[in-house]
């Protein structure tokens, strides 16, 4: 049987990531005050690699994807997976190798000479302010309890439950599976939902920019619903898994999944008055749930794809 994942300490998880990210560590060698997560020479990281509201440098082997939320990154050794950046820049040593793709929202990629990219590169320095309102996360530099923060979070609040029940009342059953995948698999959920977020973003930026009028405004519209669509079902999702659990341990019996979502959304909606932790929780939470319904096809548990 699968071991499942506390969903409700979720908030803690991440909250430790932000103190993880403040604490204390080695210095960035290129004499940067901030404290980085380093990945040193002769290192070798077999799984992914992930700073949150720091810098990362890679001096060493990471073998999968290195991903930096609100930091930079510096790399000297080897990626063999993506490098995906949001709000900081990528810069590359002459003696990076990068295997896959450099993705930068809101900074730049600065690629000395020598350095290998295996595959794409696009940077969109521009793209902050549309990532964090994609992420809700208005409160961020802002006072929590301002009347126009508490306004906005109220009526972002009064919304999502109307989402429960539209999501609840069109799709029960695949909904209650996308919510198990929730469960079952929070982490590979979380990078997916990254992953994905990042590459719709991307997608639509490059439409915006390189498509005629014609063909761009239709396939924008088309990638900003199919992002719009996932979103709103893996949160009801994660509100479902969250209540669940929750309703389960305090009652110790299963809820109607009304009541799981509404508990859930309630409890995440009470952290979001918080300020950095409700802020990264919900952010934590979106790519979660995109992440599965990206996995689960919105609980149909079919292949994206047909193998011939």
């Amino acid at each position: 049987m699968r071991r499942r994942f506390p969903l409700p300490l979720l908030p803690l998880a991440v909250a430790a990531a932000c103190v993880i990210a403040a604490a204390p560590g080695p210095a960035d060698p290129a004499g940067d005050e901030t404290p980085a997560y380093h990945l040193q020479r002769g290192s070798v990281a077999r799984r992914h690699v992930v700073a949150l509201g720091r810098d990362m440098v890679v001096d060493g082997h990471a073998r999968s994807h290195a991903v930096v939320m609100s930091g930079s990154i510096r790399v000297s050794g080897t990626v063999d997976g993506d490098v995906i950046v949001i709000s900081g820049d990528a810069r590359l040593a002459p003696t990076a190798e990068v295997a896959g793709d450099v993705y930068v929202l809101g900074g730049r990629i600065e690629a000395s000479p020598g350095a290998a990219i295996g595959g794409r590169s696009v940077a969109y320095p521009d793209a902050s302010a549309l990532w964090m309102g994609l992420l809700e996360a208005p409160s961020l530099g802002r006072s929590a309890f301002s009347p126009v923060v508490l306004g906005a979070q109220l009526a972002l609040l009064a919304f999502w439950s109307l989402m429960v029940l539209l999501v609840l009342s069109v799709g029960r059953r695949e909904l209650l599976s996308t919510s198990e995948s929730v469960r079952a698999e929070p982490f590979r959920n979380f990078l997916l939902g990254l992953v994905g977020v990042a590459a719709m973003t991307l997608t639509a930026l490059l439409f915006s920019a390189f498509s005629g009028m014609l063909l761009g405004v239709p396939l924008l519209v088309l990638v900003a619903v199919a992002a719009l669509v996932l979103r709103f079902w893996g949160m009801v999702a994660v509100f479902h898994a969250l209540g669940d659990w929750l309703c389960r341990v305090l009652r110790k019996r299963p809820p109607l999944p009304l009541v799981a979502a509404s508990c859930g959304l309630l409890v995440l909606g009470i952290l979001k008055l918080f300020p950095w932790i409700g802020a990264w929780t919900w952010m934590a939470a979106t790519f979660i749930g995109v992440g599965a319904a990206l996995s689960t096809k919105m609980g149909r548990r079919e292949t994206w794809f047909e193998t011939v």
